[in-house]
């Protein structure tokens, strides 16, 4: 889509949203494949909104606020328009469209999500959710631009546990720091960046935190670990100089804290995360994303079983000017 002058058009409408799954019937068992023994895949429902103002039906989704991020957005979104607390897990990738009867154009983003508690109640935005199959969805829904976000959504299995890679905030110079640089703490953007980082890491569930026995990686994940209740697990492997010493043990032990189980935040320094998740991704046969990397960024690894099956990047919430 172009301008008078040709020039392509940018999105300057920005929004976010979800696909919404459940197991069918609400089912909390897990079923294996007796060959592999990975856990098999489930039948699921999805979550499609009707829309009385549109007369439409679609998935959940709306417009950021000023100064939101568009993880923070598709959150509230859902919770406002479903009722439903949902914790995100891999991304979906982005649409883009015009905005009819005007000269704009729209990008959502969207996400899988799963619902945390709560319950659907008829709003101003929305009179109605049915929770129907995929392949009814694909009936349901009223525009290609979502059945091409449910393709993308069936790409995968739904039922995957996600993992939380962040590169520590921004920390100032070392030539200025004095004293052993292990101890370097965040300055006072890094500060900000790592409170923004609680809204994004409790997005995704977030349940347990593991940081580099570094002051600024400790320092990161420290109000995370605030939020949550729980402490901050030191683990000197993933710092820069124990990981290129030992990168085996680095990984190993970034398995051991996956094992587990839940959801893990795992914060560590700039030249250990870009081998880590290459090594990781080249393991299990996935191609990740472009990523700058920049400090209090994130990676979202997405496992099915014991193995990758997605990796998606967020950039800080909040760049340092």
């Amino acid at each position: 889509m172009t301008d008078s002058s040709d020039k392509p058009m940018k999105a300057n409408i920005f929004a976010a949203g979800a696909v919404l799954w459940r197991p069918a019937g609400r089912s909390s068992s897990r079923s294996t494949d007796d060959n592999s023994g990975r856990p098999a895949l489930r039948p699921i429902e999805v979550a499609v909104v009707h829309r009385p103002r549109y007369d439409d039906w679609s998935f959940p989704k709306g417009k950021l606020d000023p100064g939101e991020t568009a993880v923070v957005a598709a959150v509230r979104e859902i919770r406002e328009e479903t009722g439903f607390q949902p914790v995100l897990g891999r991304h979906l990738g982005r649409v883009t469209y015009p905005v009819p009867g005007h000269r704009k154009l729209k990008r959502v983003d969207y996400w899988a999500a799963r619902p945390a508690g709560g319950e659907f109640v008829p709003n101003n935005e929305v009179d109605e959710l049915r929770w129907v199959s995929p392949d009814s969805a694909f009936d349901q829904l009223s525009y290609p631009m979502d059945r091409s976000i449910l393709r993308r959504f069936r790409l995968l299995p739904a039922d995957t546990t996600t993992v939380l890679i962040v590169r520590h905030a921004k920390a100032g110079s070392r030539k200025k720091h004095r004293g052993d640089d292990r101890t370097r703490p965040l300055d006072s953007a890094g500060k900000v960046q790592a409170a923004a980082l609680v809204p994004q890491v409790r997005a995704f569930g977030g349940d347990s935190v593991t940081a580099a026995d570094r002051t600024r990686c400790i320092d990161t994940v420290t109000p995370v670990a605030a939020d949550l209740g729980v402490e901050v697990a030191v683990e000197p492997s993933l710092s820069e100089e124990e990981y290129n010493g030992d990168p085996q043990l680095g990984r190993k032990r970034t398995l051991d804290i996956v094992a587990r189980g839940g959801t893990p935040v795992i914060c560590s320094q700039g030249k250990v995360i870009p081998d880590l998740v290459s090594w990781w991704a080249a393991r299990d046969g996935v191609t990740l994303p472009p990523a700058r990397n920049r400090k209090a960024s994130m990676w979202v690894l997405s496992l099915h079983g014991d193995r990758l099956v997605a990796a998606d990047h967020l950039d800080s919430p909040l760049p340092p000017k």
